[in-house]
């Protein structure tokens, strides 16, 4: 499964850092901002973590709730959320299923080394729960991607 531009996302989400359920319907009024990462504590997703947190109120001012997601256990997301002061949730993922019926858990390389792992993507789901925009793998800057979020949002 892969959900696309014009899809219904279901209401449940997954459970974040601290095992509570996740469910678009509890930010009424809102546009998420889903956003998967591979993992973390690494340079890039830390840089992506981190510039979400500085523009937060940027983002809540424009109507969106930032929501992460990794296949990383609660532990690593509390972690991760402690050191760097992280004001959104992170599902938790580790079956990997939420990813594969978004379509961002697949086979990468790297170094020429196969592996499975997560697609950097963003998923823009409006109050009614449709998929409006994705920023793709390709095109997702770590360092700045907040202002990708808003850049429609005026």
């Amino acid at each position: 499964m892969s959900y696309t531009i014009g899809d219904i996302v279901p209401d449940l989400l997954g459970k974040d850092e601290n095992g509570n359920e996740i469910k678009r319907s509890d930010y009424p009024g809102k546009t998420i901002a889903l956003y998967f990462y591979p993992k973390d504590m690494t340079s890039g997703c830390t840089a992506q973590a981190c510039n979400l947190r500085d523009n937060y109120h940027d983002l809540l001012n424009a109507g969106y709730q930032v929501i992460g997601a990794s296949g990383d256990s609660a532990a690593s997301h509390k972690k991760f959320i402690a050191k760097n002061e992280l004001p959104f949730p992170l599902i938790t993922d580790e079956d990997h299923h939420l990813m594969e019926d978004f379509g961002v858990w697949g086979e990468k390389s790297m170094y020429g080394r196969k592996y499975m792992g997560t697609f950097r993507t963003t998923f823009i789901i409006d109050q009614e729960g449709k998929i409006v925009r994705i920023i793709g793998p390709k095109q997702v800057k770590t360092s700045n991607h907040a202002a990708q979020i808003l850049e429609n949002s005026k």
